[in-house]
């Protein structure tokens, strides 16, 4: 594969693994108010990615079927929808500040399950990350590299927080330095492997183009109002996680129009 698609694949898990080093220039674990900017902007982010970098491709895609074209677009989103819903259901994890977990019952540690929880969310955005340079592949699906490049950014800057988010509070609860970090990066490594195998699948995929970037918009939706909206809006000063999704949203869009 060229350089430009293993760049495009791991740049988003870079953006996880400096966020997860915070732990180690960090003495103090990150506060509510903090926690919930972060993860609000990260909200804004996937966001915006959802319309610009994907449910809007999805719909030119397929600009042939005229007044029907956003046929593609409904049926992938739902199809991810319901996918999300369904590993919800089955894999076993726990959401940060939640003290019970969901999925099948399990005995893994309460990190493995908080590990998990944010591995469930990062599997569509690396499968949008695939399912962009695996358009851009085709050439002849409109998809620019740096509109692909735009996305891995985008997504990238959105997984920095995410990885403090992870390790900070790992360590405030007294794991080691190091196992923090390393549990906060591996929660990031979900997304080149989801991105690489949708790339290997190019042959499949790029035919439904359409359907599969909307697809992708809808899991990644589907993260944002079950996990993120409800992270960013809990306790007091709550306006601080809609003004910083609000920043969040504005980055990706101009990313996406500027190098789209």
């Amino acid at each position: 594969m060229p350089v430009e698609i293993w760049k495009g694949l791991f740049i988003p898990f870079a953006g996880t693994v400096l966020g997860s080093a915070c732990v180690f220039f960090m003495r103090k674990s990150l506060g509510d108010a903090v926690q919930r900017a972060l993860t609000g902007f990260a909200a804004g982010v996937m966001v915006a990615a959802s319309v610009w970098s994907l449910l809007i491709p999805a719909m030119e895609q397929a600009s042939n079927m005229g007044k029907w074209s956003f046929v593609p677009a409904v049926v992938g989103f739902w199809l991810g929808i319901l996918f999300l819903l369904l590993l919800d259901r089955i894999i076993p994890h726990l959401h940060r500040g939640s003290s019970q977990a969901e999925g099948v019952k399990s005995d893994f540690g309460r990190t493995t399950m908080l590990v998990l929880a944010v591995a469930l969310h990062n599997l569509p955005e690396g499968m949008a990350v695939g399912v962009v340079y695996a358009g851009w592949l085709a050439g002849d699906s409109g998809i620019t590299l740096a509109g692909a490049l735009a996305l891995s950014l985008g997504i990238a800057i959105q997984n920095f927080p995410e990885g403090a988010i992870i390790s900070m509070p790992l360590r405030a609860e007294g794991a080691s330095k190091s196992k923090a970090f390393t549990y906060g990066a591996l929660s990031g490594i979900v997304e080149p492997i989801g991105a690489l195998l949708t790339i290997l699948l190019a042959s499949v995929v790029v035919p439904a183009l359409p359907y599969f970037l909307s697809f992708a918009a809808g899991a990644m939706l589907y993260v944002v109002v079950e996990e993120l909206i409800p992270e960013m809006s809990t306790g007091k000063h709550s306006n601080l996680g809609t003004v910083f999704f609000a920043v969040g949203f504005t980055v990706m869009m101009a990313l996406d129009v500027a190098l789209g």
